[in-house]
């Protein structure tokens, strides 16, 4: 296990924040989002703070590398329902020369919804073999 990050349940504990709101085809047949949206949240929040630090994603690919998911773990507080417009939170957690974790809060209004933790690997997409993390992303975790 990797996972080594505590995800605060404060916004402002956070560097990064993403809008998103909450789509009838998010939610079950009570009303409520499904527990497996929320990475889907998080992986849109990932992506939208990659072109926010001026690193889009679609750099990583161009350059030969991705960045799957290792680890997650998400922590269920309040539920979200059909058009809600939650925020979701993101820090820069914890970076070694070979993986990254990121941390999440989800809120609605001034309501924590929910927390997680995302931990990232490092591959070469030709091979698919573990490689060092791009030294702009270490820089950012020191």
């Amino acid at each position: 296990m990797r996972l080594s990050v505590e995800p605060s349940t404060s916004p402002a504990d956070y560097d990064f924040t993403h809008q998103i709101r909450v789509r009838f085809v998010e939610t079950d047949a009570m009303g409520i989002v499904h527990h497996s949206n929320y990475l889907a949240y998080f992986e849109e929040t990932r992506v939208a703070f990659l072109a926010h630090v001026g690193r889009p994603f679609t750099e990583w690919r161009e350059a030969g590398l991705e960045s799957p998911v290792l680890e997650s773990f998400v922590t269920y507080r309040q539920p979200l329902r059909f058009d809600d417009v939650i925020s979701v939170h993101l820090a820069l957690a914890d970076v070694t020369r070979a993986t990254f974790q990121m941390a999440y809060l989800i809120t609605v209004g001034d309501t924590a919804h929910s927390t997680g933790v995302t931990v990232h690997g490092c591959i070469t997409a030709a091979t698919g073999r573990p490689t060092r993390l791009p030294p702009w992303l270490v820089a950012m975790g020191s």
